[in-house]
């Protein structure tokens, strides 16, 4: 499974009936050029775990910084990056997971 379909499982296993009406993923493009991503975690189980930043810069549009606040996930890279962005999520939510 890529990571574009497990992260719309993800997406969907959140999808209670109320949960997906107030809250939600979006993906957006920034003027960098970049992405940004904010994946909302209020009413889920990782709305209180802790995430550490993962921040670095090494120039000529290979950059990433994500982090947790305010109950969102929020995650910004350049053009090249939207897919390790959503690795990060998912490698940190793995640590969590419900059994």
């Amino acid at each position: 499974m890529n990571l574009l379909e497990w992260l719309e499982n993800w997406y969907n296993s959140n999808c209670d009936g109320d949960w997906e009406h107030m809250y939600g993923v979006k993906i957006e493009t920034v003027d960098n050029p970049g992405w940004s991503t904010y994946i909302d975690l209020i009413d889920t189980y990782l709305e209180q775990k802790e995430f550490s930043t993962v921040r670095y810069d090494k120039g000529n549009k290979d950059w990433i910084i994500c982090i947790k606040e305010d109950g969102v996930f929020k995650g910004s890279g350049g053009p090249k990056k939207l897919n390790e962005i959503i690795y990060i999520f998912k490698s940190w939510i793995e640590k969590y997971e419900e059994k």
